[in-house]
């Protein structure tokens, strides 16, 4: 399950999915352990009516242009803010650090947030949060950007893969509450990775 889920989300799985077949269509470890956790009524964000026909998330080429090397400025004393999110709920959050890397040729940065719930949560205390927006957003991926998952670094080094990027849960289904990303994080390129734009009923 992705580690957001645990707090940015209104409904919580308590039921494991430990003994259950998995689902394992994908190319990569990462978009097999996906599709297994969209199957799974367990831990699916999908509605009933689409997880009947669900046979696994689409997702863009696994390509390693998409797998960056960035340098991390970190932000100590950033202060505490309220992240919207799609319903009335607040998520309070901080700029962990700035994100400078470059693709394809071209230099960019993203802020990478770190939340106060989150992170004194005992699995979770090095857990960093990069949500983005592109230039695909609303064609080939979803409108609402899509989220990847970092751990703090030991140095000022953190490889960016693209290719593990994913939705909120409210690409798929309104009854979650998913923060909303901060328009600084729009990146002006087309970020041809990831998890694609779904679907549904």
């Amino acid at each position: 399950m992705r580690p957001l889920i645990i707090l940015f989300t209104a409904f919580f799985c308590l039921t494991s999915c430990a003994q259950k077949k998995r689902f394992l269509k994908g190319e990569t470890d990462f978009q097999k352990e996906l599709n297994a956790e969209y199957k799974d009524a367990s831990t699916s964000p999908l509605k009933k009516e689409d997880r009947k026909t669900f046979e696994g998330l689409d997702f863009f080429k696994v390509d390693s242009v998409y797998v960056v090397n960035a340098k991390l400025e970190r932000t100590p004393d950033s202060k505490w803010f309220n992240m919207k999110t799609t319903t009335n709920r607040l998520t309070k959050e901080r700029i962990y650090g700035v994100l400078h890397f470059e693709l394809k040729g071209k230099p960019y940065k993203l802020n990478v947030y770190q939340g106060l719930e989150l992170m004194q949560r005992e699995g979770f205390e090095d857990y960093l949060f990069l949500p983005f927006l592109d230039e695909t957003n609303g064609s080939t991926s979803y409108g609402g950007g899509r989220y990847i998952d970092l751990r703090i670094p030991e140095d000022d080094n953190l490889t960016i893969d693209f290719n593990k990027a994913y939705n909120p849960y409210c690409a798929y289904n309104d009854k979650y509450s998913c923060p909303i990303v901060p328009r600084v994080n729009y990146l002006r390129t087309k970020i041809e990775a990831g998890v694609k734009a779904f679907n549904k009923h």
